[in-house]
């Protein structure tokens, strides 16, 4: 029997997330996505698949990215209107009991400290079945609505993000000990203030003293998803990522790059088996092959090539306005584009890629179609090559989900693919069944536990002022 694979819903908040066009469909609801009936009931049909996440990405701003404007977005819907993430999640914590609710909040949205607070709270109340995925956000107008006049460069974005990461670790994992709640009706002591403790950072863009203002939640550090896949993101998600979202567009591939990510995990003193590959599909069911083929083609009269025209535009930061459909790649001159176009030659016996085919990678790159049988049997060498999950993507909102819960999941169980039922305890420990729901020791987040245990003593006989604080301050002003 097969190790099972994870099955998170892959979404948005929005009217269009990634098969543009289709939210016209009759049969689709994405349309309500501002509804929070629309998502009680997505919710309810994954516990009902034993999916183990609902995973919504999310954007923070709209460039002129598509025929110089941002009018195609604002037409189409492209991921905007695009609603607050988290705060869908914390609506549907009520509604779901074993669903883990994981949302992208970017370093640019919000100060470590104030999302710290949110997430522990949000852990609290869900039992312990959130995540985060953790983003530097990559648009101009992104840094222009939190005051910058355009975006961070990509690796200094990433020193950001080192930076951000202290300080939501040493609030997680330091300012509370273990057993500083004590909850001791008869004495009237509700927590232990030796065991509770200030962070004291001080670094170059933030200034935390602390406490942490929440005791520890059921996982004290949210699941941590990341998805980057340059050089410097995935040394990031070497020694931060949990979970990593991928988009390998060949099985070979998948296994070439998931043995380097996982060698790349050892070498900062991880385990190759900390982090977990979540690959993004989408699938299109057929009881038969030339059902699942029809059904596949139907679905591409509703995608609209001009909206994932803008999305491959705003994501590669080449605009396709106004280029030839079927103009080569090799005759456009695009930087960056190159490498696909080699790509698709050697898997086309020599044909040279077009713009169009460009385009189409986003709507066919993942795809799988078949029936579930032939699905089930592509997704175990997908797992033979290294991947540990699913990242679904839908064609037609919910309906792609309820396809595949209704038709592929049973046979999936029976192959030991899927779960039948869900482990008790939190996300963490659904996915990582050894932990016991924490981070392991050998994680980054680990080394701020009891770090902060000495200053106590100083704190009180300086009359609740740090002298380590007050230290800090005298020696910035004498830099000054």
């Amino acid at each position: 029997m097969r190790q099972r694979l994870i099955f998170n819903c892959f979404s948005m908040n929005v009217v269009s997330h990634i098969y543009h066009g289709t939210w016209r469909h009759p049969d689709t609801t994405q349309m309500n996505f501002d509804s929070l009936d629309t998502w009680k009931e997505l919710a309810m049909l994954l516990e009902k698949g034993k999916f183990d996440a609902l995973f919504l990405a999310d954007v923070l701003g709209i460039d002129p990215a598509y025929n110089g404007s941002w009018d195609t977005y604002i037409k189409e819907g492209m991921q905007i209107p695009c609603n607050d993430t988290g705060a869908l999640c914390a609506a549907l914590i009520g509604v779901t009991e074993n669903l883990g609710l994981t949302f992208t909040s970017s370093i640019m949205s919000e100060h470590p400290f104030s999302f710290a607070r949110r997430i522990s709270t949000l852990d609290h109340l869900s039992k312990g079945r959130i995540g985060w995925n953790i983003v530097t956000s990559a648009t101009h107008n992104a840094a222009q609505n939190f005051g910058f006049d355009q975006i961070v460069e990509h690796d200094e974005r990433y020193r950001w993000a080192e930076e951000y990461m202290h300080v939501v670790y040493k609030l997680w994992e330091g300012s509370w000990d273990e057993g500083a709640v004590l909850a001791d009706r008869k004495n009237g002591v509700y927590a232990d203030a030796d065991k509770i403790h200030r962070i004291y950072h001080n670094s170059e863009r933030y200034r935390v003293l602390g406490p942490h203002m929440c005791s520890p939640s059921a996982q004290r550090v949210p699941v941590l998803y990341q998805a980057g896949s340059s050089k410097v993101g995935r040394e990031f998600a070497a020694k931060h990522a949990e979970g990593t979202f991928v988009l390998y567009p060949t099985i070979e591939g998948a296994r070439k790059a998931i043995a380097e990510q996982r060698e790349l995990a050892v070498s900062v003193g991880r385990r190759a088996d900390d982090i977990k590959f979540i690959q993004g599909f989408s699938f299109v069911v057929g009881s038969t092959m030339e059902e699942a083929w029809r059904k596949s083609e139907e679905i591409d009269k509703w995608v609209s090539y001009d909206g994932m025209a803008a999305h491959i535009s705003r994501d590669m930061g080449i605009d396709l306005g106004g280029m030839d459909p079927d103009m080569t790649l090799e005759q456009s001159n695009m930087s960056g584009v190159q490498g696909y176009a080699r790509m698709y030659e050697d898997s086309h016996n020599g044909k040279k890629a077009k713009v169009s085919d460009l385009v189409k990678a986003l709507s066919y790159s993942g795809r799988m179609v078949g029936t579930p049988e032939s699905i089930a049997d592509e997704l175990e060498k997908w797992q033979d090559a290294g991947i540990d999950g699913v990242n679904m993507i839908a064609q037609f909102f919910p309906g792609s989900y309820r396809d595949f819960i209704e038709h592929v999941i049973p046979v999936l169980q029976e192959r030991g693919l899927a779960q039948r039922e869900y482990a008790p305890g939190s996300l963490r420990q659904k996915m990582f069944p050894e932990s016991g729901g924490r981070l392991p020791d050998r994680h980054a987040a680990a080394a701020y536990r009891g770090a902060f245990k000495g200053h106590a003593a100083a704190e009180k006989t300086a009359g609740g002022t740090s002298v380590r604080w007050e230290k800090d301050k005298q020696k910035e002003k004498a830099a000054a």
